[in-house]
């Protein structure tokens, strides 16, 4: 009989973390969300994939700015943006969401 298979510690590349069952290096979408209009307190940012694309970059530096996707909401009221990136490890995913979810221009992070 097989044993069942433990999740390690964070490692080197091709290795899996006892947080996340993913195997790094691996192609991650991260999604971020923004208003494209004014409502209420949150000001809308016309500039709002580059604000993502520049934190994103900051820890994704291999990044291509060419594959980000952007939606608009089907009112226009809101934007989504897309970035898939070469994930390294879960610490470079934790720091990009944190820094994401910290900026006033993103109402959520996916």
């Amino acid at each position: 009989m097989t044993q069942p298979k433990h999740i390690g510690q964070v490692g080197e590349a091709g290795s899996e973390t006892k947080d996340t069952l993913l195997v790094f290096p691996t192609a991650f979408p991260i999604k971020a969300m923004g208003r494209m209009k004014s409502q209420d307190a949150t000001p809308a940012r016309p500039d709002f994939a580059q604000t993502v694309a520049a934190i994103v970059l900051k820890h994704a530096p291999d990044f291509d700015i060419a594959t980000l996707e952007m939606r608009p909401s089907k009112n226009g009221n809101f934007i989504s943006v897309t970035a898939t990136i070469n994930a390294t490890s879960k610490p470079q995913l934790d720091d990009i969401y944190r820094e994401l979810t910290a900026h006033p221009a993103v109402l959520m992070a996916l």
